[in-house]
């Protein structure tokens, strides 16, 4: 296996790193799984993007990877392991002790869920929340797959959306709370939040607890 030959970046490495793991940015010290990888990627790809430093331990300190096998491994899981594909960006830095750290650049999927093949035969998508890759909730996948779906609809709204779309001009709203306030079903208050996501209106905002449901044009909102 060949040796990588990374492009100066000692420099704009730290600064990486400096910033920590956080939303957009992920530590991996090596690569062995695909699949664990693949579940960056869909949590990364399901969210908005981000980047993977690899060769760099979760304390920041730089390992360096070993050769091209762990990029091999990383095509490997965005190509087979998560569907759709998703198309990854690849680059080397040489860094500190002449040691490599790949940036793996992955981009917000404009088709969602991104989901990772499971080795028991599941699907799953998962979604980055600060510096953790979580498994994303079962009502926003749905909500997704719906969006995908979707040919374009007409507005009119039903009274059980109007009364959502009433409470979300007032801010976040919880599932529970829209259907205690509008005496609602589960299977109903689901049945509207996907229906108004399919139609551009309402958006899944992560309070640090629990996800709540937002205005599309709410800054706080996951666009």
């Amino acid at each position: 296996m060949k040796d990588l030959k990374g492009i100066r970046g000692k420099f704009y490495i730290a600064s990486l790193i400096e910033e920590g793991e956080h939303e957009h940015q992920d530590f991996k010290f090596a690569i062995s799984d695909a699949r664990k990888i693949a579940r960056s990627i869909s949590a990364f790809a399901n969210n908005g993007g981000g980047r993977l430093l690899v060769g760099v331990k979760d304390n920041g300190v730089i390992a360096g990877v070993r050769n091209e096998e762990d990029i091999y491994v990383i095509e490997q899981a965005a190509e087979m392991y998560c569907r759709p594909s998703q198309e990854i960006r690849v680059t080397a830095f040489r860094t500190e002790g002449d040691k490599t750290v790949l940036r793996i650049e992955i981009d917000r999927s404009p088709v969602r869920p991104v989901v990772v093949l499971e080795a028991d035969g599941s699907r799953r998508a998962y979604y980055r929340v600060k510096d953790e890759n979580i498994l994303a909730p079962e009502l926003m996948v749905r909500a997704w797959v719906a969006s995908a779906n979707s040919e374009g609809c007409v507005i009119s709204f039903s009274t059980a959306e109007k009364s959502l779309v009433d409470m979300l001009d007032d801010g976040p709203v919880a599932v529970e709370d829209f259907m205690l306030s509008a005496h609602v079903s589960r299977a109903s208050a689901e049945d509207t939040v996907i229906r108004l996501h399919s139609m551009g209106i309402l958006d899944f905002h992560y309070n640090g607890k629990t996800f709540l449901l937002t205005r599309r044009n709410d800054p706080e909102s996951e666009e």
